[in-house]
């Protein structure tokens, strides 16, 4: 190893070894040999016996710049992984029975100084604030495709770079830059994807059992002890172990800050129900629904829908979750096995200690409601290869990169708090508590300014966390329990330029409606190029 005594090192860290697969082990595999190659020896270890969340299911449209980072196109692993596009969340019965609306990935426009959502306030053109003011909306509901039959993007704010070779990109270079649109794909077959994409590349892979993590007189963690390959010693080891924590948690004792005080959900129960493709419309987006104890999400992919009830244990038991998500998805749920999850709410306090990483649920987690998860391990490898150490460990490091996640965890927990504080819906006790339950006390008095003028960059959570404030206008508006008004300059202000707008994104909608294919046309095309 580096080490070389206590306080005293030499050299420079030439060997990773990541504890557990899944998308959080071979997203991390990948994106560092990507990021260097043979100069860094990777290893991955995970048992063969132990199985993986997999639900993890659908993406921030950030997650572009992870396959353009493995230099990736589209078509290399999309139909690999049966994949979609996802253009926005859809929340159903939030606000009451048979009322949606969509948070896209879109730029909200501004007139005049004023974003279009505060000019909706003052001159409603009609209800929905989301078709009013955002392209996507309408597309989700025509279930259209962002792209043409011949791959060409629509006509966003976002240019493309045509035929010029992809270039890496990070998150980091991109905030504020928003891609019009996200993924949904089978994990289980994205970790396989990039399992064979990061071996071909030199990472060594290890299926074998962990018996022991064994430290060094600091602490650190020095080998770690494997039922039928011995001991696999390391420089850095990444915990990649999901709520478990092996290393993080139980080897190093890091302790974990629970979230549920305000967000309660704790429980999952899922099915993968078959699709036809020929019959059923693949809908663009991950649609949320409100039920009694918590949201069932629907995931559509090529060939089946990913859903799952998240619900809270204090509410509801798991047997009635069940069957509450068998009745929602009908009879093609009827011989689909359930696999139920206990999800762990909340973050490690630290997700780097001494030489050890969490990287994905041994890290931290949030229910799924605006599709975090993978985001949090894109975003935590980006600062892993940002902060990577040398040989002397500069603990400067370590802090910043802890800062940095932790800020990312602690910025969604609130995010997804308004959902619950905002939604109007009161009609049983899980939803009469969300209004009473305690929230971060930033988030307290972030909402009664709020109320006052629309949320932007200044009154939002202060530090990056993959959320802008067109998304807080969104949940707001959509989901109708906290009052908000206009500013009062638009009372005075001159309406015209803003109506022109608003009448410019319908113009745009009703085109884009018309000209671009469904999802089924378009990848039914995309995997019949692919197979020829």
């Amino acid at each position: 190893m580096a080490q070389q005594g206590q306080g005293e090192t030499t050299g420079r860290i030439g060997k990773v070894v990541i504890v557990g697969g899944g998308t959080a082990g071979w997203m991390t595999a990948s994106y560092l040999v990507a990021a260097f190659g043979d100069r860094v020896d990777v290893t991955l270890v995970e048992s063969g016996r132990v199985g993986t969340i997999g639900v993890g299911e659908a993406t921030f449209s950030d997650i572009r710049h992870f396959f353009e980072f493995l230099q990736l196109e589209e078509k290399d692993w999309m139909p690999a992984c049966n994949a979609t596009y996802k253009l926005a969340v859809r929340f159903e019965n939030w606000r009451e029975p048979g009322h949606h609306f969509y948070h896209p990935f879109e730029q909200l426009r501004s007139v005049d100084g004023f974003p279009l959502t505060d000019w909706w306030l003052r001159h409603p053109t009609t209800t929905r604030f989301d078709t009013d003011c955002f392209v996507m909306a309408s597309l989700c509901d025509a279930n259209r495709s962002p792209r043409y039959l011949d791959g060409t993007l629509i006509d966003q704010d976002f240019v493309e770079r045509g035929d010029k070779p992809l270039a890496r990109s990070t998150i980091a270079e991109f905030q504020g830059a928003q891609f019009p649109y996200a993924y949904h794909f089978e994990a289980s077959l994205l970790a396989e994807f990039l399992r064979d994409y990061a071996t071909e590349r030199g990472v060594r892979h290890v299926v074998d059992d962990v018996l022991d993590v064994e430290r060094d007189h600091r602490g650190w963690i020095e080998r770690l002890r494997t039922e039928e390959h011995g001991a696999v010693g390391g420089d850095l080891f990444v915990d990649c172990t999901g709520f478990k924590g092996l290393l993080i948690n139980k080897a190093l004792g890091e302790p974990f800050e629970s979230y549920q005080d305000s967000l309660p959900n704790d429980s999952a129960v899922a099915l993968q129900v078959p699709l036809d493709m020929d019959r059923e419309p693949l809908r663009p987006c991950t649609t949320a629904t409100a039920q009694d104890a918590g949201w069932i999400w629907t995931i559509p992919l090529i060939s089946r829908v990913g859903t799952g009830y998240v619900y809270a244990r204090d509410y509801l038991d798991p047997e009635e979750a069940e069957r509450t998500l068998r009745e929602f998805v009908g009879p093609e749920a009827a011989d689909v096995p359930a696999n139920h999850i206990r999800m762990r709410i909340g973050r490690t306090r630290r997700s780097w200690v001494n030489n050890c990483v969490a990287i994905g649920l041994s890290s931290g987690f949030v229910e799924p409601l605006e599709s975090t998860g993978i985001f949090f391990i894109h975003h935590a490898i980006e600062q892993l290869v940002k902060f990577f150490p040398g040989g002397d460990w500069d603990p400067s490091l370590r802090k910043l990169y802890n800062n940095s996640v932790a800020h990312v965890m602690d910025g969604v927990r609130e995010f997804l708090v308004l959902h619950y504080r905002g939604a109007k819906r009161a009609d049983n006790q899980y939803w009469r508590d969300t209004k009473t339950r305690e929230v971060p006390e930033a988030l307290a008095e972030r909402m009664a300014r709020w109320q006052s003028k629309l949320p932007d960059s200044e009154t939002v959570f202060p530090y990056y966390h993959g959320l802008p404030p067109y998304s807080y206008n969104c949940i707001l508006l959509g989901t109708g329990g906290i009052p908000v008004r206009p500013s009062p300059a638009l009372d005075i202000a001159d309406e015209k330029a803003a109506l022109l707008e608003f009448q410019a994104i319908r113009d745009k909608a009703r085109r884009l409606v018309e000209e671009l294919p469904t999802q089924n046309e378009y990848f039914a095309a995309m995997r019949a190029q692919v197979q020829s």
